[in-house]
């Protein structure tokens, strides 16, 4: 049995142990690291052909970009076309290198509707939803230099999402063909290895649709939105291990009628949910935002900050918000970008005109797009990187 200290022997444990947390601490924290204090660097790929109709990154700063350059007959638009390439950005590397598409050649009258996922350094998953290519997909684990065909059937089940994965719905894209009634929505996992879907064994106690986001938040905690199974109200659902269980809460919302889903947005100590759905009143708009509401603990208990009027602006949400240091929120909006100094409960207009910006949450950070070949990188939501991809004037 070991024997209790002492009083002498613990006065000396105790002036060691202190000794060694002042020798590990100071009273003034170390300033961040020059690495830490700045923002994810992306080269830009100006020399790339067409415009980039997608850009992925992973979190090891490497990435994918899809892009189209169509030839137009104005007279005879069934005799333009697009081709389509994918750009290939390494890890460190300072350009970007132009591989062969798996993508077939488009009709000018068809549009570009492929769909990318990275799935880790080197690794993506790609789609085209034309209607010939809508039940086969592509994988690549080795940057683009090789495609394997895949297909949008279920191949098992996983207990966990794992490091570099992406989810997705049992009733949406891309396993559900358009027109079909779907059973109880699951969540799937878009699998690094192999780019296959599989099920995830723990679903969230949620209603309805499911609305997953498609990657983990910087705090590596995974969202999913759908219905409350009591009242039917929106509710969201967390998990901070790797989809294995699930904390679900609702939210304040102004409207009765089922919206559309709920995009989140974790901050420093915040945490964001953009309530998205058809306005009770005012002009139609496409990407109408009822509400936002704000989480001081972790998505345990809501705020609604924001609510949308019939005038008011900003009335639309183009992709998720940006949170940054604080309670500075930004919105990219149809109508412009708009800024807010204190959580979502005001907003000032800091850019006019549509095509400002598009935000997205990819492993790296949070992507904005504007225009065809503009992109900004942030992990922060304060510093932002500006490249471009693709061969779009400025």
């Amino acid at each position: 049995m070991r024997k209790p200290l002492t009083t002498v022997g613990a006065l000396t444990a105790a002036v060691l142990i202190a000794l060694a947390m002042l020798a590990g601490c100071s009273t003034t924290p170390d300033p961040p690291s020059e690495e830490a204090s700045q923002p994810p660097k992306v080269p830009s790929g100006r020399d790339l052909p067409g415009w980039a109709h997608m850009v992925g990154l992973a979190a090891d700063g490497s990435g994918f970009a899809l892009l189209a350059k169509c030839v137009q007959d104005v007279e005879r638009p069934e005799n333009g076309f697009c081709r389509q390439y994918v750009a290939i950005l390494d890890k460190g590397a300072s350009q970007w290198r132009l591989r062969k598409a798996p993508l077939t050649e488009k009709s000018g009258t068809d549009g570009i509707s492929a769909d990318l996922r990275v799935l880790g350094p080197g690794r993506a998953w790609m789609r085209d939803w034309i209607e010939e290519d809508r039940h086969r997909t592509w994988f690549t684990a080795d940057g683009g230099r090789t495609w394997q065909v895949r297909d949008v059937k279920r191949a098992g089940e996983v207990r966990s999402i794992p490091k570099g994965a992406a989810l997705s719905t049992l009733c949406g894209p891309p396993t559900a063909p358009d027109g079909l009634e779907c059973p109880k929505d699951r969540l799937m996992v878009m699998s690094p290895d192999d780019g296959r879907l599989r099920q995830l064994n723990a679903n969230p106690p949620l209603a309805g649709r499911l609305h997953p986001a498609t990657y983990a938040e910087p705090d590596g905690s995974w969202w999913v939105s759908g219905q409350d199974p009591s009242s039917g109200a929106p509710a969201v659902a967390v998990s901070r291990d790797a989809g294995r269980t699930w904390t679900t809460s609702m939210l304040d919302s102004p409207v009765k009628k089922p919206g559309w889903g709920v995009r989140v947005s974790v901050g420093d100590g915040v945490v964001y949910a953009a309530e998205m759905g058809e306005l009770p009143a005012g002009e139609p708009v496409k990407n109408p935002v009822r509400a936002i509401h704000r989480s001081r603990d972790g998505g345990r208990t809501w705020e609604r900050t924001w609510t949308t009027g019939r005038e008011r602006e900003p009335r639309t949400l183009a992709g998720v918000l940006v949170p940054g240091k604080g309670d500075a929120l930004r919105l990219h909006a149809e109508s412009g970008t708009f800024t807010s100094p204190d959580g979502g409960r005001t907003f000032h207009r800091t850019g006019r005109g549509p095509g400002l910006g598009h935000a997205s949450t990819v492993p790296l950070g949070r992507l904005v797009t504007a225009g065809a070949c503009g992109h900004r990188i942030s992990a922060d939501g304060e510093r932002w990187t500006t490249f471009t991809v693709g061969t779009c004037e400025n």
